[in-house]
């Protein structure tokens, strides 16, 4: 059935690379370092707050209405004033310490190595992300998954983010790749498979939080990496 793909297009952060799990446990440690106890009920009170707000500005930072360093000073910045202790210096130092340290983590989503073992061997990869060039092939490298891909199609390099159109076609034509024969698997809904979809690329919905309600049908769903084995 998958015999028509040549090429296919990975989203990393939380498809291939765990983030969610490495982000928590690097903004743990950030916060044991720098004493976030005394201004937090604990640790899960920062967090959320971090992340209510943080959904926020990454919805403003696509849509073009903040920069990267504006999406980055806000993100760190915002819970500090949420609990009135707006110390503009020490969220800076926690920011740039969370960045240095984030990348460094090994994790990866369930399988995924084996997964990229199996699918090199037969098809064109290539990571296509939202993620800072700075991180992502970091990331990449100290979970020792980088040399598996041919090529790392980032937001970064065109300023545009998935799921708007330009940043597929510019993929497309980096790889060299044509649409008839390439596959986009993703973990988020929006950015990987409808924004595959409207570019009239095929995709796959890696279903990590078990969505039920679906507003089209994509052309794959998985629960699991592993079941790209057999799919493709």
């Amino acid at each position: 059935m998958a015999y028509r793909y040549k090429n296919l297009f990975f989203d990393l952060d939380d498809t291939l690379w765990a983030f969610s799990q490495n982000a928590h446990d690097t903004f743990e440690e950030m916060y044991r370092k720098y004493g976030y106890d005394s201004f937090f009920r604990d640790f899960h009170h920062f967090y959320t707050l971090y992340q209510q707000r943080n959904v926020e500005l990454w919805e403003e930072y696509g849509n073009g209405q903040l920069t990267k360093d504006e999406l980055n000073r806000q993100r760190f910045l915002y819970p500090l004033e949420a609990v009135g202790a707006g110390d503009a210096v020490l969220a800076q130092r926690f920011a740039d310490d969370f960045f240095s340290v984030i990348p460094t983590k090994k994790g990866l989503m369930p399988y995924a190595r084996e997964v990229l073992e199996y699918l090199s061997a037969r098809y064109n990869l290539y990571i296509l992300s939202n993620g800072f060039q700075e991180l992502q092939c970091h990331k990449m490298r100290s979970s020792g998954i980088d040399g598996f891909f041919k090529k790392v199609v980032l937001s970064d390099d065109i300023g545009v983010l998935k799921p708007w159109p330009e940043i597929f076609h510019f993929a497309l034509s980096a790889t060299q790749s044509e649409l008839k024969d390439s596959l986009m698997i993703g973990d988020s809904w929006e950015n990987d498979v409808a924004g595959a979809k409207g570019v009239g690329m095929h995709q796959v919905f890696y279903n990590v939080n078990g969505k039920t309600e679906l507003p089209f049908r994509p052309t794959y769903e998985i629960f699991s990496l592993k079941d790209l084995m057999q799919v493709l």
